[in-house]
């Protein structure tokens, strides 16, 4: 799969809408997460490309990051085959795969159909999709397919030297998302 990005980088991350969770006793939020670099993994139990690369990455990620700086979550967005990648399907996926970071189900707007709401908002291209959140919840990386090893880790290193100013987030959220280091190219690390 080739490496693609999209225009939504450089604006305030959109809350993800689940409609259920594996691997965490409590729903998770973004806003929660304020102050963290969150990995958000998203992808389908029958994508090739998610079980040979994205999700032994996001296992890797989750492993080697300190999880009090670092949030890993997975987010299971169908949107083929709905019929049999329900909630039972992914739960024994995840125990089968041995996934421990926790793991949202994309939410649709009524029947389990066409493109899942989060997907929708993330305007992603397919699975698997890799977006980095920095600690003020802005998408500092977009990326449909496969990215690099190296190249994650030196952006979740450079995400975590950034100093975290609550102010920031206040601030952005009232004009509008906007994010300094960011431009029509994208965000810069």
């Amino acid at each position: 799969m080739a490496e693609t990005s999209t225009n939504i980088r450089a604006s305030m991350a959109p809350e993800l809408q689940t409609s259920g969770w594996l691997n965490t006793p409590h729903p998770l939020t973004l806003a929660s997460l304020r102050g963290k670099v969150v990995v958000l993994h998203t992808f389908q139990i029958f994508c090739p490309g998610c079980v040979q690369m994205g999700i032994p990455q996001a296992q890797r990620i989750h492993q080697e990051f300190d999880p009090n700086r670092v949030a890993v979550i997975g987010l299971h967005t169908v949107f083929e085959h709905h019929e049999v990648m329900g909630r039972e399907a992914l739960e024994v996926f995840a125990y089968e795969y041995r996934l421990r970071f926790p793991i949202g189900i994309d939410k649709y707007d009524g029947a389990a159909t066409g493109v899942p709401m989060t997907m929708r908002a993330y305007q992603m291209q397919g699975t698997p999709t890799l977006i980095l959140i920095d600690k003020t919840g802005h998408i500092r990386l977009h990326k449909f397919g496969h990215v690099s090893d190296l190249t994650v880790g030196f952006s979740i290193g450079a995400l975590l030297t950034e100093e975290f100013d609550e102010s920031a987030v206040t601030e952005s959220s009232a004009n509008g998302g906007e994010n300094p280091t960011c431009d029509t190219e994208g965000c810069k690390i």
